[in-house]
């Protein structure tokens, strides 16, 4: 019988309730008063709210029940309880802070009436000159997001998926056999230009492809966290120097594999060693005195599991 790590379960639901929390914040607070659209039924509901004003939540829920079932019956059962439990907190969770927070921008510059403040040569503010404070777009849209990009990285660390507007990109996927990752791009850029027909205004869409930008490289880094691997394929004729170099000097380990060349069918022996980038950079200035003629194919490698890398149960 296989046993429950209820550890990493409950950790993983935290992720899953923190990660929909945030998302639900991110997109009340940061993303509908600044009529931005970042893709998803989310986006879109931001762009519905705004034109025909209903809550968001239940916008995104109108679309998000029928495209679970849509999926379920075209792409079989492979959502899982996580993804249909993140889908429903989101919703309440946005619901709620619609509800009682509503949607009044929080990142905001203070513009002076008075013109002639303006072209003060010292901008000192009299406690009689009144401020008019508008929307920061720039600013907001770097908080977005990183706000973003950390709700939906700990949703995909609790093994949950956004669902959403991805199940269109899966069924596209299915039939058109375009790679997922260009169809989820063409969705979530249909969904962003839906900012410019609905307002006319060429910066929503610009900021919202920046807040996208930023949301993705933010989601790399919660799911794979700081550490950047590479892994190196040495083909050598000094296969027992360099291994010295690995073993010794780098303290690594590796694995040998024997080949043969293609051009000239001499034997050859290829090592596969997995590094960080520190010591990547130790190894190409030892290999290039031990082996100069070696070849060399670097590869960045998202994870790696084992031992002295991260334990398999993580």
């Amino acid at each position: 019988m296989k046993t429950i790590n209820w550890k990493k379960e409950v950790l993983a639901y935290f992720y899953l309730v923190f990660g929909s929390l945030l998302f639900a914040l991110g997109d009340v607070l940061f993303v509908n008063p600044y009529l931005l659209a970042p893709g998803g039924t989310y986006g879109l509901s931001n762009v519905l709210n705004t034109v025909w004003p209903w809550k968001i939540s239940l916008y995104a829920l109108c679309m998000d029940i029928p495209l679970l079932i849509v999926g379920t019956l075209i792409l079989g059962p492979k959502f899982g309880f996580k993804t249909i439990l993140s889908t429903f907190l989101i919703f309440g969770f946005t619901y709620l802070t619609e509800t009682f927070i509503g949607y009044t921008p929080i990142i905001q510059n203070g513009i002076f009436e008075n013109p002639e403040l303006v072209n003060a040569e010292w901008l000192l503010v009299p406690h009689s000159e009144s401020i008019y404070f508008a929307p920061d777009y720039f600013l907001n849209t770097l908080v977005a997001g990183g706000i973003y990009g950390l709700a939906i990285g700990l949703i995909f660390k609790s093994g949950a998926t956004s669902g959403g507007s991805d199940i269109i990109s899966m069924i596209l996927h299915k039939y058109t056999k375009i790679s997922l990752g260009t169809l989820v791009m063409i969705v979530d850029s249909c969904i962003t230009l839906t900012t410019l027909i609905a307002f006319g205004q060429l910066r929503l869409p610009i900021y919202s492809i920046l807040v996208i930008f930023i949301e993705g490289k933010i989601i790399d880094l919660v799911v794979d966290g700081f550490n950047s691997y590479k892994t190196a394929f040495i083909v050598t004729d000094k296969a027992e120097e360099v291994r010295d170099i690995i073993v010794k000097d780098i303290k690594r380990g590796g694995t040998c594999f024997f080949g043969k060349g293609l051009y000239k069918g001499v034997d050859r022996k290829m090592i596969y060693v997995t590094l960080t980038r520190p010591e990547l950079v130790k190894l190409q200035s030892l290999l290039s005195e031990v082996d100069p003629e070696a070849f060399v194919n670097v590869v960045s490698s998202t994870d790696i599991l084992g031992k002295g890398f991260k334990p398999l149960s993580e």
